[in-house]
């Protein structure tokens, strides 16, 4: 757990309506708490989280990546039995859904941050990512 996920997890934390968290994880032990006047109210739905890209530009061929924007389980359906938001060789819209992040028990969709094709899943379904990993490679269209 770096730095990166610590902020990622204190954020959703902060957004939540939870006064105490505790985890322990890979030898680090990280607790949080706030008074319950402190908490924000948490909406019926979470929005969609931006996703980060990152592009890679190798001659005239350009690699992109659409990356995690928090720590959290990744899903490829909405739920279990559903069909996966997308397959690899999927063409897909700017601000589709691709994936579901679970963050303490909070579902996160994300969306794709351009039109693009979806040319590898990188992340296997009930997986834990880190903040800004890869999770699919794609390619701008």
């Amino acid at each position: 757990m770096d730095i990166k996920d610590i902020q990622a997890l204190m954020e959703q934390f902060d957004r939540s309506a939870l006064t105490d968290l505790h985890l322990q994880t890979d030898g680090v032990t990280l607790s949080m708490g706030k008074q319950a006047g402190m908490q924000r109210s948490v909406p019926e739905a979470a929005p969609a989280i931006p996703s980060a890209a990152t592009q890679s530009v190798r001659g005239e061929e350009a690699s992109a990546y659409i990356k995690a924007p928090l720590v959290g389980t990744f899903y490829a359906a909405a739920a279990p039995g559903e069909a996966a938001f997308v397959r690899e060789g999927d063409h897909v819209k700017k601000d589709a859904p691709v994936c579901v992040l679970e963050a303490m028990k909070m579902m996160s969709q994300v969306p794709a941050p351009f039109d693009c094709v979806i040319e590898k899943i990188l992340i296997a379904d009930g997986t834990l990512v880190s903040f800004d990993q890869p999770i699919f490679q794609v390619k701008a269209v």
